[in-house]
């Protein structure tokens, strides 16, 4: 029986993967390292900013990666004001709440930016918890993240729907031993489905109640 369902923030909840290449792109270039898109598509892998950055610049000192983390979070935020959520987001979250089935978000982004776009979209109120990645010791596709949000709402992860746009995402939540969508484009749906998404869909337009609570038949 569906108890939950937990959403993945950038890619799921809102557009935001080229904002993200936006302002990577531009602090790799003040320090004089040149990227394509293809470079960046680690952006759309869920990988952390930690890992991010040490991806591009080699070891790294931990105050080094908070340096320039806090610099790559300006530059996103210089932008985030153009930021739009997924097709579909709030008439699935309106049907939820109606339905009061308890919604949270489990996201590998820092705690300000995610609780940052959040209220800049006012979407914070439907959510029962904010799980980010610096509240866990290891990020996805380790299932922590997903294990302590089903705590938070005292449910257990086998009556849990996750909706996921990366595979290290889909990863995290099938180990968890949760429902997983995929949210993604064609051309990577089947790597979703391969991760272990039960289906994938382009955005939320299509989703609803009725739809999530046939995986738990």
């Amino acid at each position: 029986m569906l108890k939950s369902v937990i959403f993945d923030m950038d890619g799921v909840i809102v557009d935001s993967h080229d904002l993200h290449r936006k302002a990577w792109r531009q602090l790799l270039v003040s320090m004089g390292k040149h990227v394509t898109d293809a470079d960046l598509d680690c952006v759309r892998d869920g990988e952390t900013r930690k890992e991010i950055l040490r991806h591009f610049l080699d070891d790294l000192t931990e105050g080094q990666i908070q340096a320039y983390g806090l610099q790559k979070e300006r530059l996103f935020r210089e932008v985030a004001q153009e930021i739009n959520t997924i097709p579909g987001v709030r008439p699935l979250l309106n049907e939820l709440s109606r339905a009061a089935i308890p919604m949270a978000v489990a996201s590998s982004g820092s705690s300000g930016r995610v609780h940052y776009i959040l209220n800049l979209l006012q979407l914070r109120d439907y959510f029962a918890t904010v799980v980010t990645g610096d509240q866990v010791p290891i990020s996805k596709p380790n299932p922590t993240i997903f294990r302590k949000v089903a705590e938070y709402l005292q449910v257990r992860p086998a009556e849990s729907l996750v909706f996921e746009d990366s595979v290290l995402g889909v990863r995290a939540a099938t180990t968890a031993g949760m429902k997983c969508v995929g949210i993604t484009s064609f051309d990577r749906a089947n790597a979703l489905l391969q991760a272990g998404a039960d289906y994938v869909l382009p955005n939320l337009v299509d989703a609803s109640l009725t739809q999530i609570q046939k995986l738990f038949a």
